[in-house]
């Protein structure tokens, strides 16, 4: 019981850093459609909610694999890493920049084996390496080929206005249950992954990590996360109702290949790729770059600052 006790307290990084996760990573899910005006955003967040859950439950455990056993952690310096990474999606999340949790639980892991001199498993951080530069590209070329797909459907369909409108709510709402799943299932193991490959007493299963992790998501998702969805959906580019559905659904769809791989990447990666793909086919200069750059710097830092602060905090333990 004792054990137990303790493998949970050392839990509540992982919970914090779900939070944080939640909070960044709702506006992936239906920051376009809510900028747009498809969708309240209280009909969002609940939904989303809802669907990480049931999304972490289900497919979850298929990424724990990768995280927790990129290296060897225990049960101090995996409450280390996961603090570290919910520090700094915090306070990424707190100057409104959507960013990559994995890239933040990878950099702590790193920072942690750095200081600690362990082994790494090469072969596994070449695979999350490669999927986090197949991420972006992969939605880029999967919204572009959608929106072609999708106006080529609407387009030999005839409809009023209001019809049509129905049409686009419905399927903006569907695709944002898909990603909702998606990031559960994918993103669960950034959050407890670094616990559920540690062996011991009070050691916590694949199914105590799934349904931990997937309940702080979701409790950032309802608390913290509006914010950060008027980056996404306004800022890179301007979305009307049906290129929202297909950023929504491209990303949605990226994110769930890497579940079937079995690496966790990046929700905010995904859904940039998928805007981006979109505002490809509306045109060039429809894009912001500059705001595209700005999370760029974002994604290039999050990893240096979770491994720097996890060190940090390994010399101040030490």
């Amino acid at each position: 019981m004792l054990a137990f006790i303790q493998s949970f307290w050392r839990l509540t990084s992982g919970v914090f850093l779900g939070w944080g996760l939640g909070a960044n990573d709702a506006a992936n899910i239906f920051g376009t459609a809510v900028s747009s005006k498809l969708v309240k955003y209280r009909t969002a967040i609940i939904l989303t909610a809802f669907f990480v859950i049931i999304g972490a439950l289900l497919e979850g455990s298929k990424t724990f694999d990768t995280i927790g056993k990129l290296s060897s952690l225990t049960l101090n310096t995996a409450f280390i890493a996961s603090f570290a990474a919910g520090l700094t999606v915090l306070i990424m999340t707190t100057v409104k920049l959507p960013i990559s949790t994995s890239q933040a639980i990878v950099g702590a892991i790193l920072g942690i084996s750095i200081f600690y001199r362990q082994g790494i498993d090469f072969s596994k951080l070449t695979k999350i390496l490669i999927c986090w530069v197949l991420t972006p590209l992969g939605a880029v070329v999967i919204s572009f080929i959608l929106y072609k797909i999708i106006d080529f459907i609407l387009s030999k369909i005839r409809y009023g206005e209001r019809k049509l409108h129905l049409i686009v709510k419905i399927g903006v709402i569907l695709s944002g249950c898909l990603g909702a799943y998606s990031l559960g299932s994918n993103n669960v193991a950034n959050v407890t992954g670094v616990f559920v490959g540690i062996d011991g007493p009070g050691q916590i299963t694949p199914f105590m990590g799934t349904l931990i992790g997937g309940i702080s998501i979701a409790l950032g998702v309802l608390t913290y996360s509006k914010a950060v969805m008027r980056t996404v959906g306004k800022k890179i580019t301007t979305l009307g109702p049906i290129t929202a559905f297909i950023a929504v659904l491209g990303s949605a769809i990226t994110v769930y290949i890497f579940t079937q791989v079995g690496v966790p990447v990046s929700t905010s990666q995904a859904i940039v790729g998928a805007v981006a793909g979109v505002g490809l086919v509306k045109g060039m200069n429809v894009i912001n770059f500059r705001t595209i750059a700005n999370i760029g710097v974002g994604w290039v830092s999050t990893p240096l600052i979770a491994g720097t602060v996890a060190a940090l905090m390994c010399l101040f333990i030490k």
